[in-house]
Formats: C-alpha cells, structure tokens, sequence
C-alpha cells in the first residue's frame, strides 16, 4: 500500500521525510515520456494522498506475510504498484487496486519495465467497492479510520488470510505481528476462525461440552462433563489454528487442532497419551 491521508505540520514533516525516501519513485517520474503523467510525493487522490512506502518495508511486510507462490496478493491503494511488482518479483500472483488511472498506467509500464506483467493486474477502482476476497495477502497504507472501516470485510475473508499495514493498526483488533524495520511500523494480522459458541468435543469414546468466547483472535471459554465448569487455560487462536487447555482431576489436556467448515479436529496430549478429538457446533 502506498498512500497516505495527512492534514496540518505532521504533513509536512512527514512529506519532507517521504520526499528523500522516494528517490526511486521520483527518479522514474522524472524518466518519463515528454507529456507523460509523473507522480509527486502529497498529490492528492480519492481518500488519501499519495505517500510511497521505502522498499525496504515493503519487503519486510512481504516477509511478514511469509509470502509464496501459491498466495494472491491484493494491495489496496497500490499507488506506483511497487508492492504488487515486489510480490511478483518473488513469484506470487498479486494484484493492485488504485482510484487515480494515472497511477495505474505508470504501474502498468513499470510492471512492463520489470518483466512481471504476466503475474500483476492492477484495477482503476475503488478499494470500497472492489472484489478482494479471494486474496490470501491484503496489504495497506490506510489511516486507522479507513483500516476500521474495512475491518469487517477483511474479518469475513477466509480464516489464515494475512492483512499487513504499514504505519497504522486496526484500533481494538490487536496485531499477531508487529516490527519496526527503516523505524516504520508495520503490522501484520491473521483472520481468525470464527469459534464463539457452544461445542460439541468428543475424545477416546468421551464428550464434553466446550463453551468458547472470542474477540477477534483472543478466545476464553470454559469445559465440562456434567459437573462445574473448567476454566480454559493457554487459549489461542491463530488463523484456522487454535490452541487450549484444561485442567481435570489434576491431569493437563492440553488440544490442538484446526477449525475447518464449522468443524474442529485435532490432537490432545494428556499424561504421555495421544489421541484424536474432534468438535463440533451445538
């Protein structure tokens, strides 16, 4: 992501700082053709202005994302597309989502420049109103209140997508990552299972009803079998993984497993035992 919304001396403070960062993008605005549009660090656009991410984040939240080539990559706001061709260079199908059709022409040509245009697409639209849910990597450079308001679409994508933003967070939905490369933030999250509700857990010919609250990925919940409830302990909810335990008559259990379909499944380690267990919803 590669934009910006600033307003008062913050803005320029920050513009001036983004102006030496940007050397690359400016050298190949003043490269191009005679009567070319060339992009300027501030230009304004739809929600944002624009502001280019340094490479060398870029390639950090790629790392964060721990990108492959079997993930599609949507960068929303994508600006010069340098997110999107660093993707590509990496071998990961990506795509990049730009209201100014300026920009998206110079993205188009410097994809073209860099040999990847057959692994980038990059769409003129709006990041409100474009199809992004098949993405398994969703970068941003937002202001918070953009990154909330796109917190519920990015919640109902498949659990395990990874969504990485430079400098700013999604206010109560706490980052699984952060890091601090070049003295930037950058911050990664996991769309997590939706697990809240009452279970079903059966293991070696027994059931237990499993009681889970969640907020985001932070769960807490309890356990029984007909007699008062055991408190989970360790719980923890990363993508589709999801981690408990609990203690009964003084023996750990401790269950791992993956949440898959509105189903769950697993291992649960007790006194040197082994065993399946599986759950499902009440």
């Amino acid at each position: 992501m590669t934009r910006l919304r600033l307003s008062g001396w913050s803005a320029i403070a920050l513009l001036g700082a983004a102006v030496v960062l940007a050397g690359p993008a400016l050298a190949q605005g003043a490269k191009a053709a005679k009567g070319e549009f060339q992009p300027s660090v501030g230009q304004p656009g739809k929600d944002v202005v624009w502001v280019p991410t340094p490479e060398g984040v870029v390639n950090r939240m790629l790392d964060m994302a721990r990108v492959t080539p079997r993930d599609f990559l949507v960068d929303l706001g994508s600006g010069d597309g340098r997110t999107v061709i660093a993707a590509a260079k990496r071998g990961v199908r990506a795509m990049g989502v730009e209201f100014n059709p300026d920009m998206v022409a110079i993205s188009n040509r410097e994809a073209a420049r860099q040999g990847v245009t057959d692994m980038v697409k990059f769409v003129n639209g709006d990041i409100f109103a474009t199809d992004f849910r098949h993405a398994t990597v969703v970068t941003l450079y937002l202001l918070p209140s953009l990154n909330v308001k796109l917190r519920p679409t990015l919640l109902d994508m498949k659990p395990g997508t990874r969504v990485v933003s430079h400098a700013f967070n999604m206010a109560e939905w706490d980052p699984d990552e952060s890091a601090t490369p070049e003295g930037r933030q950058v911050f990664l999250w996991i769309v997590p299972s939706k697990v809240g509700g009452s279970w079903n857990v059966q293991y070696a010919g027994q059931s237990r009803e499993l009681s889970l609250q969640q907020t985001f990925q932070k769960i807490k919940g309890t356990m029984r079998s007909g007699g008062e409830p055991l408190a989970l302990f360790d719980a923890r909810l990363r993508g589709e993984e999801i981690h408990f335990t609990v203690l009964e008559n003084g023996v750990r259990r401790d269950f791992s497993g993956r949440v898959q379909e509105g189903r769950m499944s697993g291992r649960l380690r007790s006194g040197g035992q082994d065993v399946a267990w599986t759950a499902t919803r009440r």
